[in-house]
């Protein structure tokens, strides 16, 4: 019984340091992702045109004056949900013709943490991280101060790792 418990926590723990769970098997040659770096900078002009990566909007958001951001979240999420609902139901592959999984989560305390750090961030700072890059090509420079945090973040997350609770 105690063999089999250490087993499934060595499971989880190589789960989480997992690179990519759903990793392509294929090798592609480089220029094979620069379809992403085009559908990034339509990702971005469109963050852009939304008002998405608007300070002020998140600000709204955050002190609840305005439904906006929640309304594109919602939408988000709403997308999400068929999105991967469609991809079950009916097993679509990917253009390479391999098959999408989705590996369940295990939920752990240590998500409540980041959360919270995560949403303190964002109130704070008014960006995350997709809308972060968003800001720096629209040319507001200070938000490398707040790119340098969240890598800054994102390192002592890495070396202080193993002593966080998960």
């Amino acid at each position: 019984m105690q063999n089999t418990i250490e087993t499934k926590q060595s499971i989880d723990t190589r789960h989480q340091d997992a690179m990519c769970v759903n990793d392509s098997k294929l090798q592609h040659p480089f220029w094979h992702n620069i379809k992403y770096m085009f559908v990034g900078i339509l990702f971005g002009i469109t963050f852009v045109k939304a008002e998405i990566i608007s300070w002020f909007r998140i600000q709204e958001m955050f002190r609840l004056q305005s439904f906006f951001m929640y309304g594109v979240i919602g939408t988000a999420v709403v997308v999400g949900l068929l999105s991967v609902f469609i991809i079950k139901r009916f097993n679509i592959k990917t253009f390479s013709g391999e098959p999408i999984t989705f590996e369940d989560k295990k939920f752990n305390k240590g998500q409540v943490f980041g959360g919270l750090i995560f949403g303190i961030g964002w109130a704070i700072t008014g960006a995350c991280p997709g809308p972060l890059f968003a800001q720096i090509g629209s040319g507001f420079v200070v938000v490398g101060i707040t790119f340098l945090s969240a890598v800054l973040g994102t390192w002592v997350y890495g070396y202080f790792r193993e002593k966080l609770p998960h």
